[in-house]
């Protein structure tokens, strides 16, 4: 209950202040690319429900609808502002809706694709399915992308075992710290 209380005020603060960029961030994938400004994805959460995750599209209409790490050139389905929105991390703003909704909370496993059969596997034998996901976690701010399933999934049960506000906290201050040197995203 505390960790909700947390997540909700986190939101509600950092709405008025992030209101005005996300306009902008509309208008740029407006102006940029043909397609919906928001792409909804279909993720796993907590005790493998499903939900409709939103992001800012990143990539072209026609990407297929798989991790974009296991895209062999994934560079040729970004968008014109995508590998920015994506570098930035921009592109996860919207998912403050699935925080405030109940689906994800600011710090958690990220959700898998519903198609990550490996992950999602890996993560229910670890016991990490019980968590509801985040928009950042531990695994986020030790490697992101670069990180093999198995370390990934490592990452989350460590998270797992060691979580408390505190904690949470940290992975926030080291998210920033990432987001803004740009670390660990491949594309």
């Amino acid at each position: 209950m505390v960790k909700r209380i947390f997540d909700i005020s986190i939101v509600i603060f950092s709405i008025p202040i992030l209101a005005l960029p996300m306009i902008f961030i509309c208008i740029l994938v407006l102006l940029s690319s043909k397609g919906p400004i928001l792409y909804w994805s279909k993720r796993i959460g907590r005790h493998q429900s499903t939900f409709q995750m939103p992001k800012f599209r990143s990539m072209r209409m026609d990407a297929p609808v798989v991790a974009s790490h296991l895209l062999t050139d994934p560079q040729s389905f970004l968008t014109p502002i995508g590998s920015f929105l994506r570098q930035s991390s921009l592109d996860e703003l919207p998912q403050l809706w699935s925080i405030l909704k109940g689906d994800m909370s600011f710090v958690g496993p990220r959700p898998a694709l519903f198609n990550q059969e490996d992950l999602i596997a890996m993560r229910e034998d670890n016991g990490i399915h019980q968590l509801l996901p985040g928009l950042t976690g531990w695994a986020q701010v030790n490697g992101r992308d670069e990180l093999p399933l198995q370390i990934k999934v490592n990452l989350d049960r460590e998270y797992l075992l060691q979580k408390s506000i505190f904690f949470d906290i940290q992975i926030m201050g080291l998210t920033c710290l990432k987001v803004l040197r740009r670390n660990g995203v491949s594309h």
